[in-house]
């Protein structure tokens, strides 16, 4: 399988620094395409500074990162954009614009990336909808949808671009565990397309039932967990 996230210190401590402080050193991970990935740990710990860090928010100062194809290190500010581009990424907060409808939320944002061709955008968009199970909700406004819906579209805005990685901070922090489920099985059949998915998440029930490969972070490291044998200890 090809990786789509790579980092590593060859003997070198890899830091990741926010506002100057740092957060997490020695860091070595490397994802594949079509895995799913579960990033733990404690408020602070450093697992959104890593996101940001994928995503190039947050600068890379030292050691190696490849992100889709893309050196993390030798990124220029006008390359972010295309880097961005390769990946999807799902906010908690969910970031639609609550002017126009489930529609427009895609339409302006396949025109800002680049998408020409009338036709192109909205059979891309009928695509996206229909995975993320929204085929009949295209002209709803974000207020008419629920908060698992308007979750849903936040993820079908992540896919427009077919990325090769889709990044979510807490994805279902806001959602009851219904709707939490009903997310993840969504996340397995986009992961199941080959798309890898980073995702960090609180929540241990939700691991427990759709378990996968998982990263704690703690006091600045990352170490991967066999949760099967922390959750039988338990």
């Amino acid at each position: 399988m090809r990786n789509v996230a790579i980092y590593h210190s060859d003997g070198d401590s890899r830091r990741i620094k926010s506002d100057d402080e740092l957060v997490l050193s020695d860091v070595n991970l490397t994802v594949a395409s079509g895995e799913l990935v579960y990033f733990i740990g404690r408020v602070g710990s450093g697992k959104s500074t890593l996101l940001k860090t994928l995503y190039a928010e947050v600068q890379l100062l030292e050691g190696e990162g490849r992100v889709a194809g893309m050196d993390l290190r030798r990124l220029r500010r006008g390359d972010i954009p295309h880097l961005r581009r390769r990946m999807g990424i799902v906010f908690q907060d969910y970031q639609l614009l609550d002017d126009r409808n489930a529609f427009f939320n895609l339409y302006d944002v396949m025109k800002a990336t680049g998408w020409k061709k009338e036709a192109d955008i909205r059979r891309r968009i009928d695509e996206v909808l229909s995975v993320a199970g929204l085929s009949n909700k295209a002209y709803k406004m974000p207020h008419e949808l629920s908060g698992g819906e308007q979750q849903r579209l936040v993820i079908a805005r992540a896919l427009l671009n077919a990325p090769r990685l889709l990044l979510a901070d807490e994805p279902t922090g806001n959602l009851d565990p219904v709707t939490a489920d009903g997310i993840m099985r969504l996340f397995r059949e986009i992961a199941a397309s080959g798309c890898a998915i980073i995702m960090s998440t609180h929540n241990t029930a939700l691991i427990e039932q759709f378990p996968a490969r998982t990263i704690l972070f703690s006091k600045g490291k990352i170490t991967e967990i066999d949760v099967e044998k922390s959750f039988s200890e338990e």
